[in-house]
């Protein structure tokens, strides 16, 4: 198993333990209800941030990429025109 999937089983396992551990608490039911739905909110919160500087992450990557190989192909072109230019002149 590589790490990935360890620590995603193992944060399941936390989660599920965490539910059980509420859901047999010693405390009233609408109590348990309201805790379990603001962790919720919480963590439905923490989802969307992730996945927001995620996206955020991926398009800076994603133009920081697309302009190095501009900047590739435009060098290309200029070698390739310094090329023909060299060869024009020798034939």
């Amino acid at each position: 198993m590589n790490a990935t999937k360890f620590w995603a089983v193992f944060t399941i396992g936390v989660a599920a333990g965490a539910a059980v551990a509420l859901l047999y608490a010693p405390q009233t039911g609408e109590k348990t209800r309201r805790q379990v739905r603001r962790k919720l909110e919480d963590a439905s919160d923490y989802v969307r941030d992730t996945a927001d500087t995620i996206g955020d992450r991926a398009s800076k990557a994603y133009k920081a990429g697309r302009g190095a190989v501009e900047d590739a192909v435009e060098t290309a072109g200029n070698v390739y025109d310094a090329a023909a230019k060299r060869v024009q002149s020798i034939v």
